[in-house]
């Protein structure tokens, strides 16, 4: 992989991380308790709740999301950047602009997805 490929893929990883901490910063707020004392009817209340419960899941998986993209800006300059930790095989330039958080190619990837 070359200097200019990966400028393009760091400058992908600081854009998908300022989106990111955008998206987290909304969630967390989404994610407070529902107030016990909060004068909504019981249905809505319980979609309140359910709400909740989406919205928590999906905090966790973007802040796990930032956590392995942080990881990835830190490695972009090492020599294990862009090579698959399972096989060891280069993964393409171009799904690591579209996903640079992953370690996995994907042949690996699906490997692991069907097991």
């Amino acid at each position: 992989m070359n200097k200019d490929e990966k400028e393009k893929i760091r400058q992908a990883i600081i854009k998908k991380i300022e989106v990111l901490e955008k998206k987290i910063a909304t969630l967390a707020d989404l994610s407070k308790p529902v107030a016990p004392d909060n004068a909504i009817g019981r249905l809505t209340r319980m979609e309140a709740i359910n709400s909740k419960s989406i919205n928590e899941a999906s905090l966790a998986t973007a802040k796990q999301t930032l956590k392995d993209l942080k990881r990835s800006l830190g490695l972009i300059e090492g020599p294990d950047f862009g090579y698959c930790s399972h096989c060891d095989e280069p993964i393409s330039y171009k799904r690591l602009l579209i996903v640079p958080e992953t370690a996995l190619c994907v042949p690996c990837a699906e490997g692991i997805d069907r097991a």
